[in-house]
């Protein structure tokens, strides 16, 4: 059976998250172990204890949910599961570089701070928004956000069927979010996020990013990933680096990128990290496949009862 490994991002975080999985296996404690190390700071104290609105702020989920999601993943590689393809959504795709063996986990970990800080710096607090446009498809938020002149407004996230996220100006969203209504949408509903990730207005996070990503070591990936920003197929280290500078400030193609799984053949996808959204849209997107979701001791033991290794 081809597997696909996927991987959350942002916004999946809770407080004691990957607490039990570091107690009870040694290669869960020490991914934890040198995230500490790389960050000079206990980002795993932060994960198994909060306060909530501690982890909640960008530069720290950032950095937190990668961790999770690499304990989770360092467990499963112990016992034997091996992806034959992997994604992740937005921050999630650091993690899916870091199963391909494309980058090392500490990089990885510090670029995640320095990618929250900045895009959390980009906009001011309260100046942007996110929000679900829930009923209407693709072409129809391209052209509410393109009607959209006074404001900055654009679609983020395309999570599944009939799922579209938009983000930008606080004004634009609400503009967009009401048109929408007009045209039909079942329901238009604010995000709690602290910026507006994923639109032009991400583009001053994006120019840092790309500077501190020159500087980290791209590998050539040992499994095949589908990149957020293009939804295609991507096994460089230099496509690699390329998607994750460009993602910043483009929409994540996440339907598009199931559907090109399944047309691969994948017929089983592994949700890795903390959260079940992606199992969600998984089950919507295609409703053939098989899905897990493995956030703990529990869904590590149920994943790997009775497989084989390898």
């Amino acid at each position: 059976m081809s597997t696909a490994f996927i991987f959350p991002g942002q916004g999946s975080q809770a407080v004691g998250m990957g607490r039990a999985l570091a107690e009870r296996f040694p290669e869960a404690c020490e991914a934890f172990e040198q995230a500490d190390r790389a960050l000079k700071f206990s980002i795993s104290k932060l994960c198994f204890e909060g306060p909530i609105e501690e982890l909640s702020l960008t530069a720290n989920t950032q950095p937190a949910v990668l961790a999770c999601s690499v304990a989770v993943l360092r467990v499963l590689e112990r016992k034997g599961l091996r992806p034959s393809i992997v994604a992740g959504h937005s921050l999630g795709e650091y993690s899916a570089l870091v199963a391909a063996q494309a980058v090392d986990f500490a990089d990885a970990v510090r670029v995640t701070r320095k990618r929250g800080e900045w895009m959390q710096e980009a906009v001011p607090v309260g100046t942007g928004s996110m929000a679900a446009i829930l009923g209407l498809g693709e072409r129809e938020i391209q052209e509410i956000c393109s009607s959209i002149h006074e404001f900055v407004v654009a679609p983020a996230n395309f999570n599944g069927p009939g799922q579209i996220v938009i983000a930008g100006q606080k004004q634009g969203v609400g503009l967009a979010s009401q048109k929408a209504m007009e045209k039909g949408a079942k329901r238009a509903v604010p995000l709690p996020v602290s910026a507006p990730f994923h639109c032009p207005l991400m583009k001053p996070a994006e120019e840092k990013l790309a500077q501190l990503l020159a500087e980290v070591e791209f590998r050539d990936l040992q499994v095949p990933l589908i990149c957020n920003v293009d939804s295609r197929v991507i096994e460089s280290g230099w496509d690699a680096r390329e998607c994750l500078i460009r993602q910043v400030s483009r929409p994540v193609r996440w339907q598009q990128s199931i559907e090109l799984m399944v047309a691969h053949g994948v017929k089983e996808f592994i949700e890795i990290g903390p959260g079940k959204v992606l199992s969600g849209l998984v089950r919507r997107i295609s409703k053939e496949s098989r899905v897990l979701s493995i956030e703990d001791v529990a869904g590590v033991e149920a994943a790997t009862t009775g497989r084989r290794a390898g």
